[in-house]
């Protein structure tokens, strides 16, 4: 079983940054691969950012290249989300998610390729 605990959400303004993390409890935290997912009101769940067991492959959704950053650190069981010139369109509840780290390449943006969430933090751009 993996326990998932994401905070760093907030109220920002357009062009601010934060960084959220999401904290695991479990044996082995390289078996996982970490993704993020948000959700906006009255929208479906949607991928942010994948990073492998290992850090050394990561995907990005199209909408937040160039500003988000995942990055993992394996000895605390931790990963985090980098989000820099922040818009109001990145509002959403953030989600952290973990799935086998066999994943397929063409699972990791869907919410199918993950077998654990956490409760999701909350982040506010104001315009």
């Amino acid at each position: 079983q993996v326990q998932l605990v994401e905070s760093g959400g907030g109220l920002v303004q357009a062009g601010d940054s934060l960084r959220l993390a999401c904290a695991a409890s479990v044996h082995t935290f390289s078996n996982y691969a970490m993704a993020w997912f948000r959700q906006a009101p009255g929208m479906e769940r949607e991928f942010v950012a994948h990073i492998s067991w290992s850090g050394a492959t990561k995907y990005y959704a199209d909408s937040v290249k160039g500003r988000f950053t995942r990055s993992r650190d394996n000895a605390k069981s931790t990963v985090h989300l980098q989000m820099n010139s922040l818009k109001p369109e990145d509002t959403a509840v953030y989600y952290c998610a973990a799935g086998s780290a066999l994943i397929q390449p063409i699972m990791v943006n869907t919410t199918r390729g993950y077998d654990y969430w956490g409760q999701g933090t909350q982040v506010t751009v104001s315009s």
